[in-house]
Parts: C-alpha cells; sequence; structure tokens
C-alpha cells in the first residue's frame, strides 16, 4: 500500500525506502513490545489467545507488500527472542522459535499480496489478513505435521493452539483492517489536498 501510495505522489526511490524502513522497523518494534504488554496484562495464556506478535505483522504485510512484510514477519520473532533471552525469559521459546518465523512469514507475505489491491481500495484489507490468518494457521499446522518427529510438538497440540488464539484471530480480523482503512484515507487524504 505505500509503495503505490508513495509512487503515485512522486516520491522518490530514496525517499520510499527510507519510510518503508522505518515502518518496518516500527512493526517489528510494536511486535516485540506488544506481546510483553499483553503477558503483563494478561499472564502467557494471554500470549496464545490473543495472538499479539501477529497484529503488527498483519499490519506490516497489508502496509509494506509481500517482501518488506516478510522481512518483517521473520524478524519480529527472532528479535523478540533475542532481546527477551537476553533479559531471563526467553518469547516466544526457542522450540516454538523457528515455527513463530514460519509463521509469520506466511502471514505478512499472504497479506502483502493484497498492497496494492489495498492502496485502490481499503476493503481488501478485510480478505487479507482473512486469507493470511488461515495461511499462517494452516502453515503452522503443517509445518508440525512434518516435523512432530523432530520438534516438540504434535498436530494435536497446534489444532489447541489454534483453538485457543481464535478470540485474537477475530481482533485481527477486524482491527488490523480498520487501522489499514483509516492510514490510507490520511495519506490519500494528503494527495488531495496537494
Amino acid at each position: 500500500m505505500l509503495e503505490s501510495i508513495l509512487s503515485r505522489k512522486g516520491i522518490s526511490l530514496k525517499v520510499r525506502f527510507t519510510v518503508k524502513s522505518a515502518v518496518a522497523l516500527g512493526v517489528v518494534a510494536l511486535a516485540v513490545l506488544l506481546p510483553q504488554l499483553v503477558h503483563i496484562a494478561f499472564g502467557q495464556a494471554g500470549g496464545m489467545r490473543w495472538l499479539p506478535m501477529y497484529l503488527p505483522v498483519l499490519l506490516g504485510g497489508c502496509l509494506l507488500g509481500a517482501a518488506w512484510g516478510l522481512g518483517a514477519g521473520l524478524l519480529s520473532p527472532l528479535v523478540s527472542f533475542a532481546l527477551t533471552s537476553a533479559l531471563g525469559s526467553a518469547m516466544p521459546a526457542a522450540a516454538r522459535l523457528p515455527f513463530m518465523m514460519a509463521e509469520l512469514a506466511v502471514f505478512a507475505a499472504v497479506s502483502g499480496l493484497f498492497s496494492e489491491k489495498i492502496a485502490e481500495n481499503g476493503w481488501m484489507a478485510f480478505p487479507a489478513v482473512l486469507l493470511a490468518a488461515l495461511a499462517g494457521r494452516a502453515f503452522f499446522l503443517l509445518t508440525a505435521a512434518v516435523f512432530q518427529n523432530v520438534a516438540p510438538f504434535t498436530p494435536a497440540a497446534v489444532w489447541s493452539q489454534i483453538c485457543a488464539g481464535l478470540p485474537g484471530v477475530i481482533l485481527q480480523a477486524v482491527l488490523v483492517p480498520c487501522l489499514v482503512m483509516g492510514l490510507r484515507l490520511l495519506m490519500v487524504k494528503e494527495k488531495r489536498d496537494d
């Protein structure tokens, strides 16, 4: 979305790169901070229920597109793990880290595939988020099935986590598109004012 709107405004490639870099860093920072706040407020079960890291990653995919979103999706759990490990309480857990990196990369890449369509029509953020959530959760289940002999996750355990995270997915299916449409309106309004 950002690339399309900034291009239409005639913004230089260097400035577009800077803006997208800043947004990607903001997405990663929010994806590190938001789970900490949810865990403080709701405990560890709150993280599994509300999926706080997924929200900024979905937002990043919609705003940044598939490639940049994929990068933010991969980096978010990795940066969170590195920072929280240094503080003594790794989030996500080391065993969950590669699965979460893969799942969030799928979330961001799939939602990012809709980025140009979202720039044209903000309502496209709804199917973007829904399809990203379906693809990401399905990919998590698939990777658990494939690697169940070498990883601590079974498909049944993953299915249980998917069911526990439904409230978070539903919240994000409403909240992320509304945020994306609001940001789009602000950017388009600025364009009309120029």
